[in-house]
C-alpha cells in the first residue's frame, strides 16, 4: 500500500471532524471505493452508492478508529451500502405462508415453474422446523443473520449453522429433482 493510503495524519483528522480531511479521503480511496462497487451494483447506480457511502462514512467518522486501517473501514461501509441497494432493488418476495400454500392450479404459470415450486415446498418441509425457519426468515422476510438471531432470541452461530445445513439439505434434496 502507498503512504497515502496509509496517512495516519489523515487517519487521525478523519475521525476528529476535520471536512477537508473527507475530501483527501474521497481522493486517496475514491477509485478503491468505486471499484469494489463496481462488482456489486449496477454500472448506472456506482456513483450514486459512492455518495451514499462518503456520506456515511462522514455520519461515523466518530466510530474509525484512527489506529486501524482506514481501506478496511471503508470498505466495510462500502459493502453495507452496497447490500442495502441491492435489497432496496429487490422485488419484493412473497411470506412463507404464501410460499408454502399448495399451488393453485388456476394460476397462468408455466408447469415447469408449478413444480419447480412443488419441488421447493416440499424440500422446505423436509427441513428441521429451526432450519425452515431460519432460511424462511432469510429469504422470505429478507432478515440478515443478525436479525434473525435477535429475533429468535439465540446467538448468532446457532442461526449461521441452522442455515448452513438447511441450505445443505435443500440442494441434497433439490439436486436429484434439477437432474
Amino acid at each position: 500500500m502507498t503512504a497515502e493510503i496509509q496517512d495516519p495524519a489523515l487517519n487521525a483528522r478523519l475521525a476528529a471532524g476535520d471536512e477537508a480531511a473527507l475530501e483527501e479521503c474521497l481522493r486517496a480511496h475514491g477509485a478503491l471505493i468505486r471499484s469494489y462497487l463496481r462488482r456489486f451494483v449496477p454500472p448506472q447506480d456506482v456513483e450514486d452508492v459512492q455518495q451514499v457511502v462518503f456520506a456515511e462514512i462522514w455520519r461515523s467518522r466518530h466510530r474509525f478508529d484512527p489506529l486501524r486501517s482506514l481501506p478496511a473501514w471503508l470498505l466495510g461501509i462500502a459493502h453495507n451500502r452496497a447490500v442495502d441497494h441491492l435489497r432496496a432493488r429487490r422485488p419484493v418476495t412473497v411470506p412463507l405462508e404464501t410460499a408454502a400454500r399448495p399451488a393453485d392450479p388456476t394460476d397462468p404459470v408455466p408447469c415447469e415453474e408449478l413444480a419447480d415450486r412443488d419441488a421447493v415446498r416440499r424440500a422446505l418441509a423436509g427441513l428441521p422446523a429451526p432450519q425452515r425457519q431460519a432460511i424462511g426468515l432469510a429469504y422470505y422476510a429478507d432478515l440478515t443473520q443478525r436479525e434473525i438471531a435477535e429475533l429468535l432470541d439465540v446467538p448468532l452461530g446457532t442461526v449461521k449453522a441452522r442455515t448452513a445445513r438447511g441450505l445443505r439439505r435443500l440442494s441434497d434434496a433439490l439436486t436429484p429433482a434439477a437432474a
